[in-house]
Parts: structure tokens; sequence; C-alpha cells
């Protein structure tokens, strides 16, 4: 089978392709035959030797991808036959390849009305806008909530999942025009070019002095920042990357008077089997199935030129979803 490998971290140039035996099985495993395996910023941190969780430093070489979506061709033990044929979404060990391994208890049966492409969507950037939202975010309706980045694969998801948990004020910020009109194609009530220095002052503006309920964000630095001043009374600011790769500085005695929180997410420590972060993907599907979820695919790229989807998230020169195809 064809593959993307890793014989050394750096740059996008160190991942090749290579020919490889299809994995064998093994007990509770599942083989898939990959349509589309997804591919997220936190790879190009991967590839980097730069990305916080106990893989940064991964056995090498090494088939990168944690996400794949495809048809189900073998079973290991202790795994129902009756898998085999079956369409699935999975978190995988090396999704970027025509066959990957998955984990039965993180393998989801697949909506015929969803393809592979979109499917992909719905598992780490999906999970992580659900999570941010829902469990940490805990929006309640009537609330405002400002989602940074917010025509990317998470902030998009965030957009719409927001929306639909009631949220009366939905601001989405991006750096430029087409971003912005995408995150208000999604659902934002209004949008905010963040790459302009007066970004805080206008989300102050569009809530009336309040600020947010809850904000999103994941590009760190000054944007990070400046997100403080615009969260209002008992807010909550959670933080789930920093594409800026600049971290941003917060004390206690900045939240104490308005009884705001700052809280950090990570999938990665939050994603076992069967754990509940798990079980997301099927509610995520199934708001998918009825049309009230949308992936946003804009950047689809064959297996070979994986490091060109790199290159292109890198330079935050993607929205929405990034996939790689056979």
């Amino acid at each position: 089978m064809k593959a993307i490998r890793i014989h050394e971290t750096g740059g996008p140039d160190v991942l090749r392709v290579e020919e490889l035996q299809v994995p064998p099985t093994g007990p509770g495993t599942v083989l898939i035959r990959v349509g589309a395996s997804g591919v997220n910023f936190t790879d190009v941190l991967a590839r980097q030797g730069i990305y916080m969780s106990r893989e940064a430093g991964n056995r090498l070489p090494h088939t990168m991808g944690t996400e794949a979506a495809g048809v189900v061709t073998g079973v290991g033990d202790g795994v129902d036959p009756g898998l085999v044929g079956t369409r699935v979404v999975a978190f995988v060990d090396g999704g970027y390849a025509e066959y990957a391994l998955a984990d039965h208890r993180l393998t989801y049966p697949l909506p015929d009305s969803i393809d592979f492409v979109d499917a992909v969507a719905f598992l780490v950037q999906g999970v992580t806008a659900w999570e941010l939202v829902h469990e940490r975010g805990a929006v309640q309706p009537g609330e405002t909530v400002l989602v940074h980045s917010a025509a990317g694969g998470v902030g998009g998801l965030a957009v719409q999942l927001a929306r639909l948990a009631g949220a009366e004020l939905v601001i989405g910020t991006a750096g430029s025009n087409a971003k912005l009109e995408l995150a208000s194609a999604l659902g934002a009530h209004e949008t905010v070019n963040y790459s302009q220095s007066d970004w805080a002052d206008r989300v102050l503006e569009l809530t009336e002095g309040r600020g947010a309920d809850l904000i999103v964000e994941a590009v760190g630095g000054e944007i990070g920042e400046q997100s403080l001043r615009c969260l209002g009374d008992h807010g909550r600011l959670i933080v789930y990357g920093v594409a800026s790769k600049r971290l941003s500085p917060f004390a206690g005695t900045q939240l104490m008077q308005h009884n705001q929180s700052v809280t950090g997410y990570w999938l990665t420590s939050r994603l076992a089997p069967d754990s509940p972060t798990a079980a997301v993907v099927p509610q995520l599907l199934h708001l998918a199935a009825e049309d009230k979820l949308q992936a946003t695919i804009k950047h689809v790229y064959s297996l070979e030129h994986a490091a060109d989807a790199h290159r292109a998230l890198a330079n935050r020169a993607t929205v929405g979803k990034v996939v790689l195809v056979g």
C-alpha cells in the first residue's frame, strides 16, 4: 500500500511517499480501506517535533494521520465480523495511507448521506468544536459567543454549534474578508477582522460594552491577550491552540474582579475508547445527516501531495477542513 511516512522531524519535505505492507489486524482492531484522511494543524506540529503530547516523539519512521473515513476490510479477534464492508469514520493510527488500523471502539458507522471527504471533518475538529461549545463552554441560550478563526475547521463548526445551542449573538473573527464571508455563511451573526488593531473595540461595540460570555481561542499572542478585554462578567475564555506560536500570558488578578475564567482544552488527553468525548462523534454525524451541521471542505489533496497540504496549513492559507484522498 501507499503511505506517507516521516523518518525524522522537520519541514514538509520530510514527508515521504513509500510502499508498505498492509498492516495486519490485532485484537480489538479493524482494518479500513481509506477513502479520505484528515489533516490537522497538530499534524504540522507533530511533523516538526513540537506537538505537546506523548506522540510528539513518535517512533520513527512513522506513518502520519490520526483520522480517516473508508470501508472496513478486516477485523481482529474480539470484533464483530459483520463490520466488514461497513462505511465508517475512525480515529486511526497512520491515516495518511491507503489502509489504516483503528480501535473498534473508536470506529463509527457512517450514514450513507455523508461522503468520506466530509466525514473526516467531524472527528478531531468536530469533537473539539463540540466540547468547546458544550462541555467546556457550557453555552446557554441567550449568551454571546466569540469564535476566533471562525473560518477554520474547528471555528466553522463551533459557530454552527453555538447557533444550534441557542446563542443569541455569535461573533466570528478571521484575518481576511474572504474568511469573514465564510464565517457569516456558516451562521455568525457578526464578523470582525482580528488583523485590525481595533478589533477588540469592535467586539465591545457589538456587545454594547458587556463583552462575550464565551470566547474560544486558538491563536495566542496578542489575540489571546486582547481577548480578555472582550470577556464579560462571569465569562469563560477557552484556549485550545497557539497558531501564532506565541503564548498569551494571563494573571489570576486579571480575572478576579469580573469573576472570569481561563481554561485550557486538549483533545488528546480526553480521547479514550468508551469515553464521553469519544461518544460525541455519533451526535455530530447525526446532526450532519439531518443537514443541521455542515462540513466546510475547500482543500482536497492527493496523498502524494501531503507536503503541500502541510505547507498550506502552516501558512494559514486554508479554510475549513483539509483532506487527503488516495
